[in-house]
């Protein structure tokens, strides 16, 4: 039996080959992860807060804000590591300092969401990029044939951290989401631009991506449920309204296995065959693991009205999880299905999205959002098995 190769305090960081065989999530990557769902649950937890305080715009500003500062660093770990991860020392203590930087970033969510004071969420967030600065500098020096890709993300992801800091400085009287949405286009900007530059694109790995997003859905969804469980103990421990409560906790463990389901019935590596395909997948995602996250708020705030623990009505209830699951299934469809799949598949997904927009106009919301996801989930296996995949 060989031996694995020594870890070293310091090694060169060249590019690693995009086939690379059995290339799989390491145990630093799936740690990295579970760090990074403590910022997920304090975004979604205020979020369920507000909806069910009838303060929906403001809260779901706040959660769409503060998620993409989540979202863009994990992405941008998981994009790098998979091309230049060394899982030396050095690399770790670097990873090491961007989790620092995402629980200071969960330190800050509750100032955001309560007084729009996003000094300690950006300093997390700036925490977090500048690690990464680093990374790519170690690239430039030791990856010479990809040095002027390594050089513009450097150069790029400093300049906007300097950006995001005097952000800070901006008068109270500003309008925060206009300056917000110009730095996130410049944010989105920066690997366009760098991946074009003359010595090619970086070589992440599709199948290592792939599963890289699959288990950070999953962790999103374990979120998800995990939520909704609190609410749902807090709620019975009262012991009062117990079999809508039971009704409502099946229910809501049904759409979230068809959620699920739905994700992994297709096989997502061999769509990142380009570099627009792969930025537009992976952009993509920000909206299916925004709205994941938010599902569990959704089923928090069911139970809040289940108990009487909110006065809101029951359509509002009803919309808090319809809508993220909408969501949900489109941008699936959007990135998984309609690359796959022809004909009646193509009709499929957004005729479901539609219909679970109407699910809170009738009565029991939540158990009809349960029976729509199971016939989803029975129609895709249908359709599926009968229609050929596009994508070999």
């Amino acid at each position: 039996m060989s031996e694995q190769p020594k870890r070293r305090f310091l090694t060169p960081m060249v590019g690693r080959s995009a086939d690379e065989q059995f290339r799989v999530s390491t145990p630093l990557e799936l740690f990295f992860d579970l760090c990074f769902v403590v910022a997920v649950a304090q975004a979604a937890a205020p979020l369920h807060h507000a909806v069910a305080e009838h303060h929906v715009l403001d809260g779901l500003r706040s959660y769409l804000m503060v998620f993409f500062a989540i979202w863009w660093a994990w992405m941008n770990f998981t994009w790098f590591a998979s091309a230049y991860d060394t899982d030396d020392d050095v690399y770790r203590i670097t990873t090491f300092v961007q989790i620092s930087g995402a629980l200071v970033l969960a330190a800050g969510v509750s100032p955001a969401f309560e007084k729009t004071d996003y000094r300690v969420i950006t300093i997390g967030y700036v925490i977090m990029r500048l690690a990464l600065v680093a990374q790519w500098l170690r690239a430039a020096k030791s990856d010479p044939h990809r040095r002027a890709t390594a050089l513009r993300y450097a150069a790029g992801v400093a300049v906007i951290q300097l950006l995001w800091l005097l952000r800070l400085a901006v008068p109270e009287s500003w309008p925060v989401v206009p300056v917000f949405m110009l730095l996130v286009v410049l944010e989105l900007a920066v690997p366009i631009w760098a991946e074009r530059a003359p010595g090619g694109p970086t070589t992440y790995h599709p199948h290592h991506i792939a599963e890289r997003y699959g288990l950070f859905t999953i962790i999103v969804l374990g979120e998800s449920v995990s939520a909704a469980t609190v609410a749902f103990r807090g709620a019975l421990d009262e012991g009062e309204h117990v079999a809508a409560l039971i009704r409502l906790a099946v229910a809501g463990l049904v759409v979230v296995f068809g959620l699920w389901w739905l994700y992994f019935d297709r096989s997502a590596h061999n769509l990142l065959n380009s570099l627009r395909t792969s930025i537009l997948w992976g952009y993509g995602h920000y909206f299916i693991f925004a709205s994941a996250a938010a599902v569990g708020a959704g089923l928090g705030v069911s139970v809040d009205h289940a108990a009487h623990h909110t006065e809101i009505s029951s359509v509002m209830v009803g919309y808090a999880i319809a809508v993220p699951v909408a969501v949900y299934l489109f941008f699936v469809w959007l990135l998984h299905i309609r690359p796959h799949q022809s004909g009646p598949m193509l009709a499929a997904f957004p005729v479901a999205a539609v219909l679970v927009l109407l699910t809170p106009l009738a009565p029991a919301t939540l158990e009809l959002l349960a029976a729509l996801m199971i016939v989803l989930v029975a129609v895709n296996g249908m359709l599926s098995r009968r229609v050929p995949d596009r994508v070999a």
